[in-house]
Parts: structure tokens; C-alpha cells; sequence
């Protein structure tokens, strides 16, 4: 039986009697193509977190981006948006949330007694956010390989909720038996990295593998989908104790996510359904697949675009021995170089053999 995982703080458990149901809001506070003052993205942020307060989620999530320790300065564009590169995509939500608007968007939340926390996507981003100091962590699909990045959460002793929308089932028991080493608390959300995601794509049965291979570990749901809510109520009564979905006031608004996101009426009937335990009589034969399947994000088209490389965090003469904190995991893969993040630890000590500039990937044949 999973072991609830105690949010600081807050008196609420991951993993006890009641779902807990988390209002995804990410980035959905920017929601037009020009670029407009923070005190519009805040006041925008605020109505989000009125509305899912008021359908009854027990917490709201965004997501926080540092563009210096994540993102290439290269010409990319996800497929899931084609509305901006990504370089400028992410250095826009850096310049749409400074401190300023976490520190007044975690106050507002603590007002009207909602939890509100963020997934970093970088180390840089955690550092930021450590200042509102948020009761728990969520890691996205793209970063569960960055060393980098989990290490810095794992130190802090809170929860973290994991997705595992861009991973393979022999990828993901590494990641459980790494965490389990290091001593994390964690959960993890079953995902498809799909946006926004059909429901023929679901093999809900993973839920019930996760539950089988990590008895002890809270099992998720981090849903895409748009059309009804029945597949959370699926996941539900397959053993999801977590159920997350993207959150914004229209599907129709400009932005990375909004098409993806299900609007505050229908959040607040998902939850009404919930809370009437209304799972108990779903049918799920649709959504639930084979258990013997891999995971969907063995295959994900988006590892080369999200999965990060080791690169030189400032410029370091040859002959220094590496040390975390002289490198940054930075996406995309496909051109940040051929080391992995997930390699961090193989390359902490090493020497360089020749000088390696600032942003410059990390290889083998450099090092000692």
C-alpha cells in the first residue's frame, strides 16, 4: 500500500483517503501574442486561482522558467506550439513572472487557502522559487533526467511529484531507484505527452503497473485531455490518487497550453464528480488497455525538443575538475551535445583537457 506523503505545512497528504486534485495553470496567465505588463499576467493569475478555488481543487500549479539555465539561444519550435521559438517563448514567461509575481501569487493563494506550487525547468528556476518556499515540487515529463535539477529538489526534503509523459518503463524504474537512494518523498503521475490528447491515446492499465512495481509510492494522473472527464474517473478507480489537468478560461486564448486545458465550469464538475466519488460506477474498459504495453514516452516525439545535455555553465580553463555547480542542463538535446543530464554524476570529478566555454555541451573526449 502507497505511503501518504505529508505536504509541510498544509495538514493535507499525497496518497491518503481524498484525490487530490490540482488546477494546472502553468503559463496560462499569458494569454495573448503581444507581450503585456506583469501586473496584467498577476491579475490574470489571481482570477485562475479564484476560479479554481471555487470548483473545489486542492491546489493550483504553475510552471517557472530561468531561459539562462534551460534553454539554448537556437532557432526551435516545439511541435506542440508553433506560435514562438522556444528561446523566446521561454525568455518571455522569465520576463512576465520576477520575483515579484511568485511572492504575490504564493501570498494570494495562502489568502484564499488554496496550496499553490510550480514545476521548476531548471536548477536556476528552483533557486528562484525557493524563496516562497512552496511545500512541495513538481517535476515535468521533460526534466525527470536532469541531475542537475532533481538533486537540487531531492536537498530540499519536500515532495515531488513526478510525470512520466517522455520516459520508458526500464528508464523510469532508474529514475525510482535513484530517488529511493537518495532518500526523496515522491509521487508519480502516469502521462501521455500529447497536447491536447485523444482519448484512444490512454492504456490506463499503466496506472495498475505502476501500482504493482512501486507499492509504496503514490500513483497519478496528469491528464491532456479535453473532451469530459470520464478518463480521470477511469484513473480514479484504477488507483489514481492524484488527478492534474490543465487549467485556463478558454481553449481559444494564445499561448502554449490554453488548447489544451479544460475551463473553470468544467473543472468544477470534475471535481463535484469526484468528490461524489462517481468512479466507483465508471466503466473504464475504453481508457484501460494492456498491462504488458510500454510506456507511451519511449517514443514521445518530444525527448529530442525537452530532454537536456550537459553544457559548461561559464567559461572554464582546462585542467578544472568538474563540480555541480560549473555546469547547466540545458534542452534541446538534439543540438545541446551528447551527454546527457541524467550523466551528471559520471562526469563530477573529471578533469577537462582543453578549455570549454560558456554553453559549450560537455563530451567525453574531454575530459580525464
Amino acid at each position: 500500500m502507497a505511503v501518504p506523503l505529508s505536504i509541510p505545512g498544509t495538514g493535507t497528504l499525497l496518497g491518503g483517503e481524498e484525490v487530490f486534485v490540482i488546477a494546472e495553470i502553468g503559463k496560462n496567465f499569458i494569454e495573448t501574442e503581444a507581450e503585456q505588463p506583469v501586473a496584467i499576467y498577476l491579475a490574470n493569475a489571481k482570477k485562475l486561482i479564484d476560479a479554481a478555488v471555487d470548483a473545489g481543487c486542492d491546489a493550483v500549479k504553475f510552471q517557472t522558467h530561468v531561459v539562462e539555465d534551460e534553454q539554448l539561444n537556437i532557432k526551435m519550435v516545439s511541435p506542440h506550439f508553433k506560435g514562438a521559438d522556444r528561446y523566446s517563448w521561454i525568455s518571455r514567461n522569465e520576463r512576465s513572472t520576477p520575483p515579484a509575481f511568485w511572492q504575490a501569487v504564493a501570498a494570494y493563494a495562502k489568502e484564499k487557502g488554496i496550496i499553490i506550487f510550480s514545476t521548476p525547468m531548471s536548477r536556476g528556476a528552483a533557486q528562484m522559487l525557493m524563496a516562497i518556499d512552496p511545500p512541495l515540487w513538481k517535476v515535468g515529463s521533460g526534466d525527470i533526467f536532469d541531475y542537475v535539477l532533481m538533486d537540487t529538489l531531492i536537498a530540499t526534503g519536500k515532495p515531488i511529484i513526478i510525470s512520466t509523459g517522455m520516459t520508458s518503463l526500464a528508464e523510469l524504474d532508474g529514475l525510482v531507484a535513484y530517488m529511493r537512494g537518495k532518500g526523496a518523498q515522491f509521487a508519480i503521475l502516469y502521462c501521455v505527452s500529447q497536447y491536447p490528447c485523444p482519448h484512444e491515446a490512454f492504456n490506463l492499465a499503466t496506472i495498475e503497473v505502476f501500482k504493482e512495481k512501486y507499492p509504496d509510492i503514490p500513483v497519478g494522473f496528469s491528464d491532456h485531455s479535453i473532451d469530459g472527464h470520464e478518463v480521470d474517473l477511469a484513473a480514479i478507480k484504477h488507483g489514481a490518487c492524484i488527478i492534474e489537468k490543465h487549467f485556463s478560461f478558454s481553449r481559444e486564448l494564445w499561448g502554449a497550453d490554453h488548447k489544451s486545458s479544460i475551463t473553470p465550469a468544467e473543472m468544477k464538475t470534475m471535481v463535484a464528480a469526484i468528490r461524489a466519488k462517481e468512479y466507483e460506477a465508471v466503466d473504464t474498459a475504453s481508457f484501460y488497455g494492456a498491462k504488458d504495453r510500454e510506456l507511451e514516452g519511449a517514443e514521445s516525439q518530444f525527448r529530442s525538443y525537452f530532454n537536456k545535455s550537459l553544457v559548461a555553465g561559464r567559461d572554464l580553463p582546462a585542467g578544472t575538475i568538474l563540480e555541480k555547480d560549473m555546469m547547466y542542463a540545458m534542452r534541446p538535446r538534439m543540438h545541446a551535445g551528447p551527454l546527457g543530464s541524467e550523466r551528471l554524476h559520471e562526469v563530477l570529478g573529471k578533469r577537462l583537457v582543453a578549455p570549454l566555454s560558456k554553453f559549450k555541451p560537455l563530451t567525453v573526449e574531454n575530459l580525464a
